[in-house]
């Protein structure tokens, strides 16, 4: 790929992680890359095994990332590629580091078993490229440590944070270092979702000995979405398995999760407390100066010429969810400039940026988590956690509970499923429910009202 397809590329597959789901992106369309670009034409290879699913299902996402990048009129070809390009098998293969490349050990899967894709350990995700902040100080240095001098300084480490804040990153920096300083080691990354795909495959399949032996048999273990793992309980029973078999031969193993071991109510107490016997280091959202670094290290890397260098404060004090969505509002801007022959300046971004992310003066109300929510309701309802959780509808139990359903969606920004996995695993449907049931009581119930008032304040939150 020339540096200049590779650069139109890396615009798109940002513009294309904006239009779905992270783990689709990372399983579906990361994997992808351009390889020619010539007249009206963009052509983008895809994994033979995924090729004819990408094109049906993600074809009309693929279009609209290019046509926002290189504008109108330009079609997408995809094409299957050879197993040589195919990077989701790749990121599935046992790695060695001793060449600074990688490359499948002789311990990888045996070919007769079915192939599980899953995301990259990205080499371009480096330590170099990662921007230091508050908000992950002491998960960047100890995923430093841990790459430095693995299964000598924490193990496990247990990176957590909410979807877009470098939990990735962190995990594939790991991999890069230690693929290219530590020859003779044998790196495997895999996702929670990937590791259960292959579990099951093996188990139909009759090849669990050697499952287990390429997820046992190595030095490093890289998990990304450990969460994953929930409610799976055969998948857990060979995880809890594999993990002890690491720890206790020293190999070292780093996990990654949308929340810390404590709020993963729906895993067995004993991998809980396994996660939680190493070290538990949380990524928040980036605070104002670390997006400005951000944007700064993305322009940067990519050439970018401003006119304006306060754009990048204009887009950082907009942009405060994740890094994925501060990146993809610069691209957008850099994108309507490139169509419209317009400089980038303060007030093009803030045309480009209004309708996307409005400006809002106020600061926003310090984040709950569901397990605050939650402990918060028992205190005021006379409540035990357990009683909270239970699948008692009694009046008693039903309403501080639908009443702490309705507030983990407005005072957190996790999703409905999200929110119904930490309820006792109760479906999203349920959530909702709860939330608009909630919303008719208060607006009709002045005591109901009195009763969200009072939670909020306990919360030390603002009533919704």
């Amino acid at each position: 790929m020339s540096a200049e397809i590779e650069h139109i590329w890396s615009r798109v597959q940002a513009e294309i992680a904006l239009r779905v789901d992270e783990p689709t992106y990372h399983i579906w369309l990361e994997p992808l890359r351009a390889v020619e670009l010539s007249g009206d034409r963009i052509v983008i290879e895809a994994p033979p095994h995924a090729c004819r699913w990408v094109r049906d299902r993600f074809g009309k996402v693929l279009e609209a990332g290019v046509e926002l990048v290189l504008g109108p009129g330009i079609g997408v070809e995809l094409v299957a590629g050879g197993a040589s390009h195919n990077p989701a098998r790749e990121s599935q293969s046992t790695y060695s580091s001793g060449s600074g490349s990688r490359r499948p050990n002789a311990r990888a899967r045996p070919p007769e078993l079915p192939h599980s894709t899953g995301p990259l350990c990205n080499p371009k995700l480096t330590f170099d490229q990662f921007v230091i902040g508050d908000c992950n100080r002491l998960a960047h240095a100890a995923a430093l440590a841990v790459a430095e001098m693995p299964a000598q300084a924490y193990n496990p480490l247990f990176i957590c944070g909410p979807p877009g804040v470098g939990k990735t990153h962190l995990l594939s920096s790991i991999a890069s270092l230690l693929l290219s300083h530590s020859p003779g080691l044998t790196v495997r990354c895999t996702t929670g979702e990937a590791f259960t795909n292959e579990f099951i495959g093996a188990l139909g399949g009759g090849h669990t000995e050697g499952f287990k032996a390429r997820f046992r048999d190595v030095d490093v273990l890289l998990m990304d979405d450990v969460q994953f793992l929930e409610r799976k309980t055969r998948t857990e029973e060979e995880f809890f398995h594999t993990f002890n078999a690491l720890h206790d031969g020293a190999r070292q193993i780093v996990l990654t999760s949308d929340r810390p071991p404590r709020d993963l109510q729906a895993l067995e107490d004993r991998l809980r407390e396994r996660f939680e016997a190493g070290l538990v280091a949380d990524v928040t959202p980036p605070e104002l100066p670390t997006r400005v670094a951000i944007l700064r290290m993305r322009v940067h890397h990519d050439g970018i010429e401003l006119d304006d260098d306060d754009v990048l404060a204009v887009i950082a004090e907009r942009v405060k969810n994740h890094v994925r969505a501060l990146e993809g509002a610069l691209i957008r801007v850099v994108a309507f400039s490139s169509l419209t022959g317009r400089p980038i300046t303060v007030e093009l971004t803030h045309e480009v940026l209004d309708g996307l992310y409005p400006h809002t003066t106020d600061a926003a109300p310090e984040s709950r988590s569901i397990a605050d929510i939650q402990a918060a309701a028992c205190t005021c309802f006379g409540l035990s956690p357990q009683e909270l959780l239970s699948p008692s509808r009694t009046p008693r139990v039903a309403w501080p509970r639908q009443l702490a359903m309705y507030l983990s969606r407005e005072l957190t920004s996790e999703s409905l499923p999200a929110i119904g996995r930490q309820f006792g695993g109760r479906d999203h449907t349920t959530v909702l429910h709860a939330w608009r049931r909630t919303s008719a009581r208060i607006a009709a119930d002045d005591a109901a009202r009195h009763a969200v008032d009072k939670l909020c304040r306990a919360l030390d939150s603002p009533t919704p």
